[in-house]
């Protein structure tokens, strides 16, 4: 073995604050420092088993994969051990992972006391700073570590909670890590056997290595492995602590979907959809994917053939018989098991959301918050698996009252006559709604979804239809609609036909190239115009997904419709007979062209308007004096 001197390491500022919160606690529950512990090695050796699927060429080959609390005394100084046979850590590693590697989740964790949110022991798993806790009960930690790597040397790492602490080399012949504790002298309690019995039961029972307690050979955690339970002797709380050991999430999983089966193929499965999209930073599971075991050995951490992309936020453990345990990632990917399992998975995730929908809306809503965008995108990657993903999805529209609706609750309440299913595009729920193309929709009482997410469009291009009814954007230029009641028809224009044609043609010289044609509508009622496609043009889906994707997106030539029935389009075709070069005309002309762009969604840049309708208040404003001092001369 080569000899170093001991070197010294300055921890980064944010771990001193870290350590100065820790060194100085006396919080009542500190007995999660060994929780962190364990869950430190559990995760060690899990890499070590992964390890030796494929490698043989590691020290210590043959050693217990297993987890050792040991205790001892020493006349007023008692030290407890913590030491696991896993992967180890180099002399380079040891001095990345427990001095600098958690610098920003130290940040993070500092943030969450100074804003009042968790006390240090409700969240100090979450931040990745887990390791740090031991010093609530110790003097000084000395950690010494051997690398799985058969060349590789003893390094120990110790510390006092300090400034600093110091790297050196160290004596240990078998691989793993061993952490010693000396205990401060108020956390003597932690050599006593029933205490770390207690801890073990209460936060690592389920971890999938033995644990064993100084020289006893009978192992105290149960070990076996939950999925391996029936349901029926399993509580809730059971399955949120197993959830969390696996991925350090502090937040329960929204649902919990445990089975086994042994028709058309062995399996069971203990799948959880997280409470949240995003991992947290320091989250033990760094990817998308499930742990896949074969006869209760992890054969692959992050397997992504077992369920669509479009389900890749759940999470969980895999286990089948019927799996060859020495398997490459290409024989996993071809085993025609493989085929069965991910069928018989997906279908229980399916299943799960489903009764999740039906019996807890409240908590379906937060799982359509954090996962609708993906299951739109399955669509849109994935067409030929709609008719399993439409049915999860929630969409708001134009008589749901702000809640959210199933496709099949729209189909349900179409009249006799209704032939299509109607869908709005836009950026938010407040534009959409007083989109001018809901305007004929209104006037005949029909339905329109809102589709605002940023998704929404590609979404469109493959959901074409839904039980033989034909998704209809409402800003489709050729759109036929049931005629009105003869009560409700339309009445005649206040402006005379040579009146309405200084109208059009005064918007097509002033528009311009802009446009493409400019029109009489035909369903408009409230508002005063609206543009949709050129009928040879891209859809208004189309157009939006150029805008998301290309930078050098251009507005598309469109074509307007104008409500000649409308007071402001009214005024301004009297106003072109009488006045016919006045400048508000143009101006207002232009205002509601661009306007009418930022209701799509389409316009480049909004506040270019604001020069132009300060112009229009001026002249507005000037008119009303102007009309208040003639009214008072006449007077």
């Amino acid at each position: 073995m080569t000899t170093q001197a001991p070197e010294a390491y300055q921890f980064k500022a944010e771990i001193k604050q870290l350590l100065q919160i820790l060194v100085h606690s006396l919080y009542k529950d500190r007995d999660i420092f060994l929780r962190e512990l364990i869950s430190n090695a559990s995760d060690a050796l899990a890499r070590m088993q992964f390890e030796l699927l494929t490698n043989q060429d590691v020290h210590d080959a043959e050693a217990e994969l297993a987890i050792w609390l040991k205790s001892a005394e020493d006349g007023d100084t008692k030290t407890l051990i913590v030491k696991d046979s896993g992967i180890g850590m180099t002399h380079d590693e040891i001095v990345r992972n427990l001095g600098t590697i958690a610098q920003s989740g130290a940040r993070e964790f500092l943030a969450t006391l100074r804003d009042g949110a968790a006390t240090p022991t409700d969240v100090i798993g979450q931040f990745g700073v887990g390791f740090y806790s031991v010093f609530m009960v110790a003097d000084e930690v000395r950690v010494v570590s051997r690398s799985y790597q058969p060349d590789a040397e003893a390094v120990a790492w110790i510390s006092d909670g300090g400034e600093d602490f110091r790297v050196e080399s160290a004596e240990k012949a078998d691989r793993g890590t061993e952490i010693h504790i000396k205990l401060k002298s108020d956390a003597s309690e932690f050599v006593q056997s029933f205490k770390l019995r207690e801890i073990v039961k209460k936060h690592s029972d389920f971890v999938s290595f033995p644990i064993y307690i100084d020289d006893n050979e009978k192992q105290v955690n149960q070990q076996q492995s939950l999925w391996r339970k029936p349901s029926q002797d399993i509580e809730q709380e059971d399955y949120n602590n197993f959830y969390q050991q696996m991925t350090l999430d502090f937040e329960p999983p929204l649902a919990t979907v445990h089975f086994s089966s042994d028709v058309p193929v062995n399996v069971r499965a203990m799948l959880f959809i997280p409470a949240k999209r995003e991992r947290n930073m320091f989250s033990l599971r760094k990817e998308p994917g499930l742990k896949l075991y074969s006869n209760n050995v992890l054969i692959q951490e992050y397997n992504t053939d077992l369920l669509p992309e479009w389900l890749n936020f759940v999470d969980g453990v895999v286990d089948s018989e019927d799996l060859p345990l020495n398997v490459s990632r290409e024989t996993v990917h071809n085993n025609r098991l493989m085929a069965h399992l991910g069928k018989t998975i997906r279908k229980r995730v399916l299943r799960e959301l489903g009764r999740l929908a039906e019996n807890e809306p409240e908590k379906y809503d937060q799982f359509l918050d954090q996962y609708q965008f993906i299951l739109k995108q399955g669509i849109a990657m994935e067409p030929q698996s709609k008719d399993e993903i439409v049915p999860l999805l929630r969409f708001q529209s134009s008589k749901s009252d702000g809640e959210r609706i199933a496709l099949d609750t729209y189909v349900e309440r179409m009249g006799d006559e209704q032939e299509a299913i109607y869908y709005v595009l836009g950026d938010d729920i407040r534009s959409v709604t007083h989109s001018p193309h809901l305007d004929p929709f209104k006037a005949r009482e029909l339905e329109v979804l809102y589709f605002v997410d940023p998704i929404d469009p590609f979404m469109v291009t493959a959901l074409l239809e839904y039980k033989d009814k034909k998704l209809q954007d409402v800003a489709d230029a050729g759109l036929e609609l049931p005629e009105l009641d003869s009560a409700e028809t339309e009445p005649e224009p206040e402006l005379e036909e040579k009146e309405r044609n200084l109208l059009v043609g005064r918007f097509v010289t002033t528009l311009g190239d802009r446009v493409t044609e400019v029109r009489e509508t035909k369903v408009l009622r409230d508002s005063p115009l609206r543009i949709v496609p050129a009928e040879d043009g891209m859809s208004s889906g189309m157009q939006r997904i150029y805008r998301y994707t290309d930078q050098n997106y251009e507005i598309p030539k469109m074509i307007v419709e104008l409500n000649v029935r409308h007071p402001i389009l009214v005024n301004l075709g009297h106003m072109i007979g009488a006045e016919e070069s006045a400048e508000v005309i143009d101006l207002t002309i232009d205002q509601l062209y661009d306007s009418a762009l930022v209701q799509e969604g389409l316009h480049p840049n909004p506040t270019a308007m604001l020069p132009r309708i300060q112009r229009l208040m001026e002249l507005a404003t000037g008119n009303q004096a102007t009309g208040a001092l003639t009214a008072g001369d006449e007077a």
